[in-house]
């Protein structure tokens, strides 16, 4: 697939167990997963929906890593973005880090502290399908100051940046980004991810582009899943 500058490009979740998380994605969305990268890549798991490349799920080893989420955007250069970051008032938590062939990346957060990852392709593009049933569908910004993180997302992920969806975050809730999976069912969804051990953290609800739950995984990790 080819994808704009600034525009969402890849997901992946840090999840204390993998193969937990293989169970739960692999029943609920009929993933299917590659043997995980070796060492040197962190024991990388790539994950397949009909034998294309929609997400990987990375082991947190140490407990340093929150367990969650994480959208990438593309960077023609992620150096060049990462200053940008800098300039711009996030900071770099992650500096850009080459990926062997596969591509670089970098870990950033924007000025309320809310993290998202930057991607430079190499023989890694990033999604090889989306919008179907099972795959990355879009994302969406949850923040408690629009006012100071939209100029920062426009300045940073320039064109990207007119297709990023700003909410507001609710109360004490924190800032995030919440990554959408389409699926054809929402309610029957959400009960199969409570059956595989997760959780509703909001009920099916309407919005104008669909109807949309919001689960967490076995893990914890939370994500809403879309139906158009």
């Amino acid at each position: 697939m080819e994808f704009a500058e600034g525009a969402p490009c890849w997901a992946d979740a840090a999840l204390p167990d993998v193969e937990s998380g293989k169970r739960f994605y692999g029943d609920l969305f009929g993933w299917t997963f590659d043997e995980g990268a070796g060492a040197e890549y962190g024991y990388y798991t790539q994950a397949y929906s009909d034998g294309r490349n929609v997400a990987a799920l990375a082991p947190d080893h140490d407990g340093r890593t929150p367990t969650g989420w994480t959208v990438y955007f593309k960077a023609r250069d992620a150096e060049t973005v990462a200053s940008a970051v800098r300039d711009c008032g996030g900071r770099l938590l992650v500096e850009p880090l080459s990926i062997g062939p596969f591509g670089t990346m970098a870990l950033a957060a924007d000025p309320e502290g809310t993290v998202f990852g930057l991607w430079q392709a190499g023989t890694h593009a990033g999604f090889e399908t989306r919008g179907e049933p099972g795959t990355f569908c879009r994302t969406e910004l949850h923040a408690h100051d629009r006012a100071t993180v939209a100029p920062f997302y426009t300045s940073v992920l320039r064109q990207g940046a007119a297709d990023l969806g700003i909410c507001a975050a609710v109360g004490s809730a924190p800032a995030r980004f919440l990554v959408h999976f389409a699926v054809t069912d929402c309610e029957a969804t959400a009960d199969a991810a409570t059956r595989l051990g997760g959780r509703v953290e909001e009920e099916p609800f309407d919005t104008p582009c669909g109807r949309v739950a919001v689960l967490t995984d076995s893990q914890g990790a939370a994500f809403a899943v879309h139906q158009g």
